[in-house]
């Protein structure tokens, strides 16, 4: 590991600490993001140097926003973030399990692959979100990360929503005020992003369920 990855993972693990077991899985998963980075473009490569911040840490700060989850979906997957960070982060948690939607054929090989290597409770699912997430049941938590604007994700998530799933979107200060009006269907909390000066935590549920149902 480069000096500069060593001042990051130290950087990351200062602002949301893991245990020991999940540091080595986290290692594990940001190998081989750089061996799979050579033939597929998975992440901007720009931000490898500080993969432990910008993706590791940045993913890993939403499970303590709904500590109770046990079923989470994650939405155009990519190369694992968020949702593949939350099942390597619940990968000893007993009835934990992640759904990642992602419709790359190769970025679900590598999903797979880091899922395996890592002991992630995921199930990897390549197909389009429309056909897959009516399929999911029991899902608490909808995530996504760099998918699409607001109003997509919202009609992306909205078989889910309506049923109760809480959605928890990594956006950015630009994307979603800190006094964001969904109108009066959803309910929602923006959280400033400990990774990110920009960064910005979307928390949303139907306005009309009980409070007791939210994650």
């Amino acid at each position: 590991m480069t000096g500069s990855l060593v001042d990051d993972r130290r950087r990351a693990l200062a602002l949301v600490p893991v245990s020991r077991e999940t540091q080595e899985r986290f290692t594990v998963y940001a190998d081989l993001l750089a061996r799979w980075q050579r033939i597929k473009n998975l992440v901007s490569p720009a931000t490898l140097p500080e993969v432990w911040t910008r993706h590791l840490a940045d993913s890993a700060q939403i499970v303590p926003l709904a500590p109770d989850a046990l079923r989470w979906a994650d939405i155009g997957s990519g190369a694992g973030f968020p949702g593949l960070v939350v099942a390597i982060l619940l990968a000893d948690r007993p009835g934990a399990h992640v759904d990642l939607v992602e419709a790359n054929a190769r970025k679900c090989a590598f999903l797979r692959e880091v899922a395996r290597a890592c002991g992630a409770p995921a199930t990897v699912h390549n197909g389009r979100i429309e056909d897959v997430l009516p399929r999911l049941e029991s899902v608490e938590v909808l995530t996504a990360r760099a998918l699409a604007p607001l109003p997509e994700l919202l009609e992306m998530g909205k078989v889910l929503i309506d049923g109760g799933t809480t959605a928890i979107f990594l956006k950015s200060h630009g994307e979603v005020s800190d006094g964001v009006d969904l109108g009066r269907d959803y309910a929602a909390r923006v959280i400033p992003s400990v990774t990110s000066l920009d960064g910005r935590i979307l928390l949303l549920r139907r306005a009309d369920l009980p409070k007791g149902s939210e994650a």
